[in-house]
């Protein structure tokens, strides 16, 4: 079996592709098979998300690069940006993760969500296609820690109430 335990920068040569659905990416311990059929088991960092194009580094110097897979999920287009944003809150508001595109979102195949949006006027599609959602205000490396924060002029002072208008 193959071993893979770490990311790799080099993207120029590509040894082997492994194809996964977005569930299976979102793991750092798995035991899957590349598309060649060999086995390879993942053991990487963990809370780190595989994107399609990512390359991985195996044991044996080979670079395997990951493939997101066509799966189930719900698409709503629009030209109006402000209905999108509107249809990407309510879909966040349920805790769902969103690919936002220029013209569309899309979301996990699920029958509560889209009667949800086509009940606020959306034209909700069921398509196959790899998704990409946002990775979401507390992924790896997009948090501020409070040195960092107070370097780039965030302050939270959840302490103090602002005195009360009279």
């Amino acid at each position: 079996m193959l071993i893979v335990r770490q990311r790799s920068a080099k993207h120029e040569h590509v040894d082997a592709e492994l194809t996964l659905p977005f569930e299976l990416r979102l793991k750092s311990r798995l035991r899957t098979s590349l598309q060649s059929g060999e086995e390879v088991g993942l053991f990487l960092d963990r809370g780190e998300v595989l994107r399609g194009g990512d390359c991985l580094v195996a044991d044996d110097g080979r670079i395997v690069r990951v493939i997101a897979a066509a799966e189930a999920v719900m698409e709503v287009r629009s030209v109006d940006r402000g209905g999108l944003a509107r249809a990407a809150y309510h879909l966040g508001n349920r805790h769902c993760p969103v690919e936002i595109g220029a013209d569309c979102l899309r979301f996990p195949a699920d029958r509560v969500l889209s009667e949800m949006l086509l009940g606020m006027g959306f034209v909700v599609t069921a398509v196959s296609a790899p998704f990409e959602p946002e990775a979401g205000a507390y992924a790896a490396g997009h948090h501020h820690h409070s040195s960092e924060a107070k370097h780039a002029g965030i302050i939270h002072d959840f302490g103090q109430r602002p005195a009360p208008r009279r």
